[in-house]
């Protein structure tokens, strides 16, 4: 990743994604970008659409399209930034990098690094920047509300107010300490401060239960089937999948590692896991994918436990502490009278089909509504934020008043880190390398 130094660099990259394509978008950002755009197109509007013939060094027309300039410090990145919008072909986008690139002072961006000068020039903070990733990524309307939700702040104005109020309350310690024998510094201040430090304790540790159901929503609900050999397993899971994903014979152990795919239920991502027969007797591979369906099962968000109603085969090594729905499979042959169930399947026919998916997609739902609106997005803030309590902690058992307020500075220096506020440098590289070029 180039350095910060390097910002007194004008970058360029294509930002609209792969070619060919209808239209190519090309950003620019830096002090050389008003004079790449007047050089290339003639004088703009700031903040205007302008249709411009676009000319390359020696003066020929690259394209005609339309330019935007937007001065800084207010643009995404805080820099003079400009878009130049062009027809979608490989060839003019690669003219049109090749004149930008050809002027003194101006190169090609790494990834991340228009984002990077926006954490940079103060355009956005660490968690908002971490958002925008998301947003970019977003496969499903949950992701997507989420990532927007975090990217206009409000992840972060919750980090910020628990970080104020720390700050506020080291400094009514402090000038406790300092000013014990003056008269005007009231002596409850202190019971008022640490009362205050013992609800924020309470309030970071429900927001980290939450991290949670920010997994679902940004990794997916986890759904694994289980079940004997041949209880309809591998059906069922191309019936959801709608293909052929896994292999469906009649001889057991036909499925003998995960299987997975990906389905978006009312907007949320879940990932369906199709396992091995559950049984005893088995060859040394199939085995392993037993181990394999068993240990997978115990870290599910739903298990799926199917038994053939038409010869049903009890197994063992059902996970604890799970949740689960036994479903009956092969209603359409079996005894019309078998019950004991959540739910009964045909993927032959389909019935029970829609059903179980309205279940499925329900208690997705219900993991991710019950966590509340706003939560941590990232293992990094979890740990960050558990560090916190613990020097909170520390702060409400211990009895010297210097040492507890050094606590309290310690636990807000954590939030800090959080937003990007303090000591964050060794994660920038990390972090921005995650985006594409020309974000």
């Amino acid at each position: 990743m180039v350095s910060p130094m390097a910002s007194k660099d004008s970058i360029v990259a294509l930002s609209s994604g792969r070619l060919p394509a209808g239209i190519a978008v090309i950003r620019v950002s830096g002090p050389k970008t008003r004079f790449v755009v007047e050089t290339i197109a003639g004088p703009v509007k700031d903040r205007f659409t302008n249709l411009r013939r676009l000319r390359a060094a020696d003066g020929s027309t690259i394209d005609h399209g339309l330019v935007l300039f937007f001065p800084g410090p207010g643009s995404f990145t805080g820099e003079d930034v400009a878009e130049f919008q062009v027809h979608g072909g490989r060839a003019v986008a690669a003219k049109m990098l090749e004149t930008i690139t050809g002027f003194e002072g101006v190169r090609h961006a790494e990834p991340g690094e228009f984002t990077r000068r926006a954490f940079l020039n103060g355009r956005l903070d660490l968690v908002e920047t971490e958002a925008l990733a998301d947003l970019v990524n977003a496969e499903t309307e949950a992701q997507r509300r989420f990532a927007v939700r975090n990217a206009e702040g409000a992840q972060s104005e919750l980090y910020s107010t628990w970080r104020r109020r720390l700050i506020h309350a080291r400094a009514m310690i402090e000038a406790e300490i300092d000013f014990a024998d003056e008269e005007d510094v009231p002596g409850s201040v202190s019971e008022a401060v640490w009362s205050d430090v013992a609800a924020m304790v309470g309030e970071i540790e429900r927001h980290i239960e939450g991290f949670k159901a920010a997994e679902i929503i940004r990794d997916g609900f986890e759904v694994v089937i289980i079940g004997a050999p041949n209880a309809g397993k591998s059906s069922l899971f191309n019936a959801l999948a709608q293909r052929e994903a896994a292999i469906v014979t009649d001889e057991p152990g036909t499925t003998r590692d995960l299987l997975e795919v990906v389905m978006d239920l009312k907007g949320l991502k879940v990932r369906l896991v199709d396992t091995a027969g559950l049984r005893e007797a088995a060859g040394k591979v199939e085995s392993i994918g037993i181990e394999r369906a068993r240990a997978k099962a115990e870290g599910a968000d739903l298990v799926l436990l199917l038994e053939d109603m038409a010869v049903p085969v009890s197994v063992s090594g059902i996970p604890s502490g799970v949740p689960l729905l036994r479903i009956g499979t092969k209603s359409d042959i079996a005894d019309a009278g078998v019950g004991g169930y959540d739910a009964a399947i045909s993927s032959k026919n389909g019935s029970g089909l829609d059903r179980l998916l309205d279940e499925i997609g329900a208690r997705a739902s219900a993991a991710v509504v019950e966590a509340g609106d706003v939560l941590p997005s990232r293992l990094r803030h979890v740990e960050l934020l558990r560090e916190a309590t613990d020097f909170l902690g520390a702060a409400l058992s211990g009895q010297n008043q210097e040492l507890r307020a050094e606590d309290l500075r310690l636990a807000a220096e954590r939030l800090g880190r959080i937003v990007g506020a303090v000591g964050v440098e060794d994660l920038l590289d990390v972090i921005f390398s995650q985006f594409c070029i020309g974000k």
